[in-house]
This record gives C-alpha cells, structure tokens and sequence, in this order.
C-alpha cells in the first residue's frame, strides 16, 4: 500500500466527521493539561504525544472503505484492514515523533530554536519514512 493524496476525501467526508475529530483531538489535549498542571510539564508532555486524531481517523477510515468497497469483499474486512494500515501508520509515525522529542529535549537547552526544531523535523520525516519503507519491503517478501 503506497501513501497518497486524495483531495476528494474532504468533499466525501461530512462535517459531523470533522467534528468528532476535533471534539476528540481536544478532550485529549484537555486531559494532558490537565494531567500537566497536577504532576508537572514533563508528565503531561507524554500525554499530549498521544496521537489524538487517531482513534476517531481509524473508526471513520473504517466507515469511509466499507462504504467505497462492497461489492470486492466483505464490509467489515475491508474497513478492518484500512483501519489497521492507519494504525501501523500511527505506530510508524509515533516512533519518529519520540525520536524528534528526543532530539529537542536532548538539544534544545543547549542550541537555538531555529536550528532544533527543523533538525527534528527533518529526524522524525526520515525516521517515519525508513520504518514505513521497511516495513513495506517486509511485507512483500512475507
């Protein structure tokens, strides 16, 4: 399965979606502040690197592919099976970002901001993309 774009999407996606990613992406960041102010800055941290739009994405994902793919195979396996492309995505992309959290934390005190934050940019872009190529290679050969 190779990354794309589809500008579309947005015209098929209802505002109720939006809403529901948003309300969710918000009561996780609400939580993290929450958890911040009670045991300090650097707990909350970890919580606010919690991927918040993934578990309303991956339900609707889920939603969206059952609906464009009845006719090949079942509902529910299409959907399961997008959905958990999302959530290896999620995975993939999570591990970049404790690698560019790593690198500000690590160099942040010691440097400028200008010069850490598009290092960890560009550390976390190619971390996600080797894991994602790696794991792609090993899925063909398995």
């Amino acid at each position: 399965m190779r990354p794309e774009i589809d500008v579309g999407a947005i015209r098929q996606t209802k505002w109720h979606e939006y809403i529901t990613r948003f309300v969710s992406g918000g009561c996780v960041t609400l939580v993290a502040g929450l958890i911040a102010r009670e045991f300090g800055p650097v707990v909350g941290g970890l919580f606010l690197a919690v991927p918040t739009i993934f578990p309303a994405s991956a339900t609707l994902i889920e939603k969206h592919e059952k609906d464009k793919r009845k006719a090949k195979h079942s509902e529910e396996d299409v959907g399961k099976t997008s959905a958990g492309f999302d959530a290896e995505g999620a995975a993939l992309g999570s591990l970049g970002l404790a690698l560019f959290g790593w690198i500000v934390c690590r160099f942040l005190q010691k440097g400028s901001a200008a010069i850490v934050l598009p290092l960890a940019f560009v550390a976390w872009f190619v971390a996600a993309t080797v894991l994602w190529s790696v794991r792609e290679r090993s899925r063909k050969r398995g």
